[in-house]
């Protein structure tokens, strides 16, 4: 009678452990097909003919293997497909979703998978150089400058002509118009150190002028020059994007109703919205935009199917983002599916897994 009173009691006590074992390993008792959500965002979920495949999917499929789950894939775009994490119409989901704050308040996410950030691809620089120059040379502020530099040199010609238009009247004398104009012709001559020696200040007052101005021009010509050397040579060698506040002054492109989206709306950037990606990166290479703004494995796995693409990213994270499963508050799959991703993620091989889709990103 003991021992069967002791079997017994060691039956209750293994059950709830038994049971806790087997919720964690199926995700209900008629082990249901899990519907699982996706959007294709290369290299995390790639779109084929025959499926999917990418980084992400393979995780997946590998997880729902192990535990022995069946399931079947729905495709959304990114909006539907968190609104369908939401309201528990998937129980999981997967693209290149990054976990957020704000999206914590609505759902459930696993352990990330890699972290990454914000990228910012360009026109590449050599082949953008020249392109940023002539826009320069045609920029509002190019003509500010040349505004300027007329300004001082009819300011310059009139003072000589003040000076000249009695006593030195065969150079500098006829009509204002004709006497300003001599003068301006002469200030230009004289800056440029071209020295044509048609026309001179011969009066004390216009040779001190004269004088005062080759000093001048001496300093202007030489700002002038380093500046159009600083742009050939800044042009080609480098961007004009360096840091976050570069983007302020440049035509930015990102996609509508993602975190890039969202964090230039942050920063008060002004940017236009396309729907994907390829529109955004095709805009980008015919220069209707100077940079895209997206997450940055996306942007490099991308730019690198484009054969002979003159794009490439920009080594400058803007912001750090965390990529990770979606799930439904409370999913009973967030368990063993973190369980399932540690082991993965800490196996000797995941670097080399991780680098075999997103190349040279990093955590």
């Amino acid at each position: 009678m003991l021992f069967v009173r002791c079997l017994l009691l060691l039956v209750v006590v293994l059950m709830p452990a038994g049971a806790a074992l087997a919720q964690a390993d199926a995700p209900s008792d008629d082990a249901r097909t899990l519907v699982v959500g996706i959007k294709p965002a290369p290299p995390f979920v790639i779109e084929r003919g025959d499926g999917y495949a990418g980084l992400s999917i393979d995780l997946w499929r590998e997880i729902a293997a192990e535990h022995g789950w069946r399931y079947e894939f729905r495709s959304y775009d990114l909006p539907a497909l968190l609104g369908a994490v939401s309201a528990g119409e998937v129980d999981v989901a997967i693209g290149a979703i990054t976990a957020t704050s704000a999206r914590e308040e609505r759902m459930d996410f696993s352990h990330p998978i890699t972290s990454s950030g914000l990228g910012v691809a360009v026109r590449s620089q050599q082949s953008a150089g020249w392109v940023a120059v002539a826009r320069a040379f045609f920029s509002l502020a190019f003509l500010k400058v040349l505004l300027a530099l007329g300004a001082l040199l009819l300011a310059i010609g009139t003072l000589t002509w003040l000076f000249e238009r009695r006593r030195n009247a065969a150079q500098f004398g006829g009509t204002p118009a004709r006497g300003i104009g001599s003068g301006f012709w002469w200030a230009a001559v004289t800056m440029t150190t071209v020295g044509y020696g048609d026309k001179a200040p011969a009066t004390l007052g216009g040779r001190i002028v004269g004088l005062l101005w080759m000093f001048a021009a001496l300093i202007i010509v030489s700002t002038f020059t380093a500046a159009i050397t600083s742009a050939l040579t800044v042009g080609q060698l480098s961007t004009r994007i360096r840091s976050a506040d570069d983007l302020a002054t440049a035509r930015v492109t990102s996609l509508a109703a993602t975190t890039s989206a969202q964090w230039l709306q942050r920063r008060g950037f002004a940017f236009e919205e396309t729907p994907d990606l390829d529109a955004a990166l095709e805009r980008l290479g015919t220069d209707a935009t100077d940079a895209v703004v997206y997450d940055a494995p996306l942007l490099r796995w991308t730019i690198a199917q484009r054969t002979g693409s003159a794009l490439e990213v920009l080594p400058l994270t803007l912001e750090r983002q965390d990529y990770a499963f979606a799930l439904p508050t409370g999913s009973p799959l967030r368990e063993p599916l973190n369980e399932a991703l540690l082991a993965r993620i800490n196996a000797p091989d995941w670097n080399l897994r991780r680098a075999r889709y997103l190349g040279d990103d990093s955590d």
